[in-house]
C-alpha cells in the first residue's frame, strides 16, 4: 500500500504530536455538496449510490477535491447495511427515512438472523474500501465506519426510525434475553464488518451509537457500552505496520465519558452539548477526543464560525490529542463555503496549540 503524505489524524487519536488540529466532517460526503447530489442522481437513489464501488468512491473523494485542508476521508456507506444483510429488507421511504420490510419482534425472530460474512454479504461495501483506497494513493487516511449494536437494534424492532424508541425498549425491559442475543449476533456481526472493512484497507474505525444517549444510566451500561467494548476487544487493531485507532461516538453519551474511556478505545466522538475542555479534564490521558462543533454553527458567517472554533480550541487547550469535527452530522442545506471556512479556521488557529 501506498504511504501515508498525511497521518496528522491517525497521530491525533493516538496522541502523538501533530503540526495543527486535524479536521474531518461528520457526513462530509453528502447532500450539502452540489457534485454529491449529482453523483446521486446518476446513481437513481440512495441504496444504488450505496452499493455501486466507483460512486461511492467517487462521492468519498468529493470533498477532499473541493477541501485540500481535509485530513481523512470517510467510506460513503449507510449505517444499516448490516440489518439489510442479514435478511430484513432496507428501503428508503421518500420523507420517511429507512425502513425494513422485516421487523424482529420476538426471541424468534432474533433466533433465526443469520450474523453476515462481510465479503459474501457485504462485499459491496469491502469493494468500495479497497476501491477508495486505491484512488486515495496516501493523500489521507480512510476511515471506516459501522452503527453500534444498539443504534442497529431499534431500527430493526421499530423497522425504522424512532423518536421515542417504544418497541425496543419495550423489548430490552419485558423481553432482556431476546434484546441481549440480538445485541450479541449484532456485536459479532459488526465486529466481522470492521475486520473486513480494516483488512480491505481502511485505517481507523468508528462505531455510531447514534441513539445511545435515548436509554437511561444503567440500561446504557448493559445494553450499548458492553457491546461496544465486545467489538473493541474482537477488532484488528495492527494492520499495514500500524495501529487501527477505534473512536466511539454515542450521540448524548456525555454523562458516561469515563466508563467509555475504560472501552479500549483509541478516542471519543463528543456531541455539541458536551464542554471539550471538562471532557477532556473528566477522560485525562486515556483516549483522544473528537469533536464537537454544534452543526449548526455553519449556517452563520464565516466570521460566526472562525469564532467557534477559536472558542473551541482554547477549551481543548495544548498538546495532541484533539481531532476536530462537528458534534454531528453537517446538514444538507449548509452553504459548502461556510465549511471551507470551518476546515480553514481549525488548520489556521489551531497551529499555536502545538507548539
Amino acid at each position: 500500500m501506498t504511504a501515508l503524505k498525511n497521518d496528522r489524524f491517525l497521530r491525533a487519536l493516538l496522541k502523538q504530536p501533530v503540526d495543527v488540529t486535524p479536521v474531518w466532517m461528520m457526513r462530509q460526503a453528502g447532500r450539502y455538496l452540489p457534485e454529491y447530489r449529482a453523483t446521486r442522481a446518476k446513481a437513481g437513489d440512495f441504496m444504488s449510490l450505496c452499493m455501486n464501488p466507483a460512486l461511492a468512491c467517487e462521492v468519498t473523494l468529493q470533498p477532499l477535491d473541493r477541501y485540500p485542508q481535509l485530513d481523512a476521508a470517510i467510506l460513503f456507506s449507510d449505517i444499516l447495511t448490516i440489518p439489510d444483510a442479514m435478511g430484513q429488507g432496507l428501503y428508503f421511504e421518500s420523507g420517511e427515512g429507512p425502513r425494513f420490510r422485516k421487523v424482529v419482534s420476538s426471541l424468534a425472530d432474533v433466533e433465526a438472523l443469520p450474523v453476515p460474512d462481510p465479503e459474501q454479504d457485504l462485499g459491496y461495501v469491502m469493494e468500495a474500501v479497497r476501491t477508495i483506497r486505491r484512488e486515495l494513493n496516501g493523500r489521507v487516511p480512510l476511515i471506516g465506519f459501522s452503527g453500534s449494536p444498539w443504534t442497529l437494534a431499534t431500527y430493526m424492532v421499530e423497522g425504522g426510525s424512532s423518536k421515542d424508541f417504544r418497541k425496543s425498549k419495550a423489548m430490552l425491559y419485558d423481553n432482556p434475553q431476546a434484546m441481549h442475543l440480538l445485541l450479541d449476533k449484532l456485536a459479532q456481526a459488526v465486529t466481522r464488518y470492521l475486520n473486513g472493512q480494516i483488512r480491505a484497507g481502511a485505517q481507523a474505525v468508528q462505531i455510531f451509537d447514534s441513539w445511545g444517549g435515548s436509554l437511561s444510566s444503567a440500561a446504557y451500561l448493559e445494553f450499548s457500552l458492553a457491546y461496544m467494548r465486545k467489538i473493541v476487544d474482537g477488532l484488528i487493531r495492527e494492520h499495514e505496520g500500524r495501529r487501527v485507532p477505534v473512536i466511539l461516538f454515542t450521540k448524548g453519551g456525555g454523562l458516561w465519558l469515563e466508563a467509555m474511556a475504560e472501552s479500549g478505545a483509541e478516542a471519543l466522538g463528543l456531541d455539541w452539548t458536551c464542554d471539550i475542555g471538562s471532557a477532556r479534564a473528566r477522560v485525562g490521558d486515556r483516549v483522544a477526543l473528537q469533536g464537537n462543533m454544534d452543526p449548526s454553527v455553519l449556517y452563520a458567517n464565516p466570521a460566526a464560525i472562525r469564532a467557534e472554533v477559536a472558542r473551541i480550541l482554547a477549551r481543548y487547550g495544548e498538546g495532541t490529542g484533539h481531532v476536530f469535527n462537528l458534534g454531528h452530522g453537517i446538514t444538507p442545506e449548509v452553504d459548502p463555503a461556510h465549511a471551507g471556512a470551518f476546515f480553514e479556521a481549525v488548520h489556521e488557529l489551531s497551529a499555536q496549540y502545538h507548539r
